[in-house]
């Protein structure tokens, strides 16, 4: 009879009732959070690459120094400006540490267009990270060319010597291809981005690779025969090194 009374007692106790759905309910809540708090970082790291492609693109077709000649001279020393401007922008989310920059300039030049020099920042490297969208390439068509666009003479002005490489259809995805204006240029950036989840890897999505283009038409009367590098000398951003 005690038995049986102690059965009853505990089959109408309700003391732990909101313990137990509290236990139950809780890895459902935490993996809606986990699950929301991914997507938040996912769609934020996305708007970011945009947001800096796109404020890269415009500042490397602004920048140059006025020869008073009526032309602007573009420099390595603004070229690196404007990199490193993208790299502070980016550091919220580690980019050059877990992603490459391409920065390059396709210009017409009478009608034909060409990828006239190119400058990378980023410590990735490898096919995944390079441009997509067309290399500064060597003769043989296929070996990078890191001094396209640079005249390399110790004396005189090579730089006629090292056009780039063509571009016939301009740069970007397939039938959405960009151009450069006749007798132009447009400052053509690409970021190829390894993006890693913040909830372990593979638990909701896995470790994949985001790529974001922008473009700006070259906002003066630039002067396109090289990138000039005038003393005290800058180092050369080109896409030959990796550097973070």
């Amino acid at each position: 009879m005690k038995m049986c009374g102690m059965l009853h007692r505990l089959a109408d106790d309700r003391s732990g009732v909101t313990l137990l759905e509290f236990a139950l309910g809780l890895p459902i809540l935490l993996t809606g959070g986990l699950w929301a708090a991914e997507l938040t970082n996912y769609s934020l790291t996305n708007q970011r690459l945009s947001q800096v492609a796109l404020a890269l693109a415009d500042n490397a077709s602004r920048v140059g120094l006025f020869s008073g000649t009526g032309t602007t001279q573009l420099r390595e020393v603004d070229l690196n400006d404007v990199l490193l401007a993208a790299k502070q922008q980016g550091a919220p989310f580690n980019l050059t540490a877990n992603g490459r920059i391409t920065l390059s300039s396709l210009e017409n030049s009478g009608g034909t267009q060409r990828i006239h020099w190119q400058r990378c920042f980023g410590a990735k490297t490898g096919s995944s990270f390079d441009s997509h969208y067309g290399k500064t390439l060597q003769s043989d068509g296929v070996t990078y060319d890191p001094t396209a666009g640079i005249n390399t003479a110790t004396s005189g002005d090579n730089s006629a010597q090292h056009p780039g490489t063509l571009a016939p259809s301009g740069m970007g995805e397939s039938g959405a291809q960009v151009n450069a204006p006749t007798d132009s240029g447009v400052m053509f950036v690409e970021i190829n981005y390894l993006y890693t989840p913040i909830v372990g890897n593979g638990w909701f999505t896995s470790s994949k690779m985001l790529r974001y283009v922008a473009s700006f038409v070259v906002r003066d009367n630039r002067d396109y025969g090289q990138v000039y590098n005038p003393a005290p000398a800058a180092a050369r951003a080109t896409c030959d090194l990796a550097s973070s």
